[in-house]
């Protein structure tokens, strides 16, 4: 069986006192649940989101790093400086990262690698833009972005990360996909997996949806069989919209 994760990136939004007080209310939230938690601040809150909830079980998570640990690289920033503030888990290849930045399976994976090396658990996101869908390459997309992120990673670490699949035409968009689409998506790179390593290693990966999930639906997405929890954005940014989620289950 595998334990539902729900991780909340807020992107580029809240400021230290704003996110601190998100964050003891997603902390006191989510203890007693039978749900992985995460939250995943700017880097300029870390500090004071991870002071909010230390003593609770809901992971401090970074949204990238870069792939080398120091040098002269202005404005960014590497894995030991996550770990240092506490962080054990970091979203790497986030569409946004991918369209608005150039991010590339290469430099997807390279970062991969670096997580893997500072013992720090990867989001690894994956998903087609709606030409793309429209133009019916979804599937050969998700595998080149799946093989080419995964290239040089071995089983141990495989069977750690967590992957989410997230269809860019539906972030932030208010655009869902079916649960039928996210099942068929999420069952593909299941498949992959297998492929790639074997069929216990592939079992033991959780993959999220991420894409517009709310309160509304969580529990439709949730409920498919390939579907192991969900990357949230906006509806991370408020205690009123991601409690519910996160206890998705009650």
């Amino acid at each position: 069986m595998r334990k539902p994760f729900i991780a909340g990136n807020w992107k580029m939004n809240l400021l230290s006192g704003e996110g601190a007080e998100l964050a003891r209310k997603v902390a006191a939230a989510a203890k007693g649940q039978d749900v992985e938690v995460g939250i995943a601040p700017p880097f300029t809150t870390i500090a004071a989101v991870g002071a909010a909830l230390k003593g609770s079980a809901v992971r401090l998570m970074a949204q990238n790093i870069y792939w080398e640990d120091k040098g002269a690289f202005t404005g960014e920033v590497s894995a030991p400086m996550i770990k240092d503030l506490g962080c054990t888990h970091v979203i790497i290849g986030h569409s946004e990262r991918r369209q608005l930045f150039g991010e590339t399976d290469e430099t997807v994976n390279k970062r991969l690698k670096a997580a893997f090396q500072h013992a720090l658990t990867p989001i690894f996101c994956i998903g087609e833009t709606l030409s793309e869908r429209e133009g019916g390459q979804t599937l050969a997309v998700l595998e080149k972005q799946v093989k080419g992120g995964l290239g040089g990673i071995g089983k141990p670490e495989a069977r750690t990360i967590v992957l989410a699949y997230e269809p860019v035409w539906a972030i932030g968009t208010g655009k869902t996909a079916t649960t039928n689409q996210a099942q068929e998506a999420h069952a593909f790179i299941r498949k992959l997996l297998a492929g790639l390593y074997d069929q216990d290693t592939a079992d033991a990966i959780r993959i999220q949806y991420g894409g517009s999930v709310k309160p509304d639906n969580v529990k439709e997405l949730m409920n498919m069989p390939d579907i192991d929890g969900a990357l949230v954005g906006g509806a991370s940014l408020k205690a009123d919209s991601f409690i519910p989620i996160i206890r998705f289950k009650d």
